[in-house]
């Protein structure tokens, strides 16, 4: 039985029971769970199911409660949009005046699911059968099937005039070379297919990796950075304008949005703001707004400056609240020295310490051991950095923790 099979062998009643067992499987009993189903079902249906199940559980940190309806392949689990991010492009894309879009290289239908929840009727397009065997299932599942056609194809031979809008997520990852793919020709599709496809349609979304480089980007899009709680998790390439006087893509424009919030930032291409000598307050940026090179943009905000020329960092004398930075209430700047701290936070009675990096060799982790923090119950926040070019550790406290 090919995997195809299985799969479909998972959609019929003795497959539907066998998913409906295991709904609240624990994995630390597959072995049981395993012996005791086969005795009732064919072993390579068990099989499935339980590796169905097992793909479930680790999709409820992306979909929520969706995951327990829906269907997944280990690489759909894996690359897949969050639920939260695809919805924000979703409300996007709807919002630009697009009803009708081709979803190209949709993998198990994420932002498919979105798109059509969002009022989207989508076409979702890709050339793995159990990827598609998986979008239609998931359509069925969560009551959208009425708005999403699945087709089997190669992408690159879709003709997607017709539709007001075209979304692409190439394949980052490689299988021959077991890890992500940095250099964005190397996707699948390549970037410029991509691009090229864009172009064509009225409206167009690119998923691409976050860390892609900035000169790799085509000026006549827009790119926005998104992250989720905090956590960096894609970049999209905008192109298009929008309809009835909506604010559009801005051409070259460079983006931070921050999820579940959804406050976003538009930069105003400003210069890299000067150095300066630490303030009494530290401002940590969000992800996304680090990888947009909007740290100039933040720095305005907060009326700061940066606490060295090459760290992303920023400083400021006084507080002022933004959405777009962690604010940290900093009580000493020192000289880096693990003994000297080590006596200050057993001075202090601090008994739990967060340590961050930038621009540090030092291993949080390594210096946690060499601490030996006692029982205390004070806690401290610790910055391992550089201050002008020196090394150096900032001690201070969340600003929502200061007096």
């Amino acid at each position: 039985m090919n995997d195809l099979e299985t799969f479909s062998a998972l959609l019929a009643p003795e497959g539907q029971s066998l998913l409906a067992e295991l709904r609240d499987h624990d994995p630390a009993d597959e072995l049981a769970a395993a012996t005791r189903l086969r005795r009732d079902h064919p072993a390579p249906l068990v099989s499935a199911a339980l590796g169905q199940a097992r793909l479930r559980q680790r999709a409820v940190a992306k979909f929520g409660a969706d995951a327990r309806l829906m269907y997944f392949t280990p690489n759909g689990v894996e690359q897949s949009t969050r639920a939260t991010v695809a919805a924000h492009r979703a409300a996007r894309l709807a919002a630009l005046g697009v009803r009708t879009l081709a979803d190209l290289c949709c993998g198990i239908g994420g932002d498919a699911i979105a798109l059509a929840r969002a009022g989207i009727r989508v076409l979702a397009v890709d050339r793995d059968p159990l990827a598609c065997a998986a979008v239609r299932a998931n359509a069925e599942a969560l009551g959208l099937a009425e708005l999403i056609e699945v087709r089997c194809a190669d992408v690159t031979e879709v003709d997607t005039a017709g539709y007001d809008a075209v979304f692409v997520d190439p394949a980052r990852r490689s299988r021959a070379r077991g890890g992500r793919i940095f250099d964005p020709e190397a996707y699948a599709p390549p970037l410029s297919w991509a691009v090229a496809a864009a172009r064509k349609a009225p409206v167009a979304a690119l998923k691409i990796a976050p860390g892609v480089p900035h000169d790799a980007l085509p000026e006549d899009a827009e790119t926005e950075w998104i992250s989720d709680g905090g956590d960096v998790k894609e970049a999209v390439v905008w192109f298009g304008t929008a309809v009835d006087g909506a604010p559009g893509p801005t051409p070259g424009g460079r983006r931070a949005t921050l999820l579940p919030a959804g406050d976003s930032l538009l930069g105003a291409g400003l210069p890299d703001p000067e150095p300066g000598p630490v303030g009494d307050w530290l401002y940590e940026p969000d992800g996304a707004v680090i990888r947009a090179h909007l740290v100039a943009d933040v720095a305005r905000q907060i009326g700061g400056r940066l606490i060295d020329p090459t760290i992303a960092y920023l400083t400021a004398d006084r507080l002022v609240e933004t959405p777009y930075a962690t604010a940290y209430a900093i009580t000493d700047v020192l000289p880096f020295h693990v003994k000297r701290l080590k006596a200050l936070l057993r001075e202090r009675e601090v008994g739990i310490a967060v340590i961050k990096k930038r621009g540090s060799a030092v291993e949080p982790e390594e210096l946690r051991k060499k601490l030996k923090l006692g029982g205390g119950r004070k806690s401290c926040t610790i910055f391992l950095t550089r201050v002008a070019g020196a090394p150096s550790m900032l001690l201070g406290h969340p600003a929502a923790d200061a007096p």
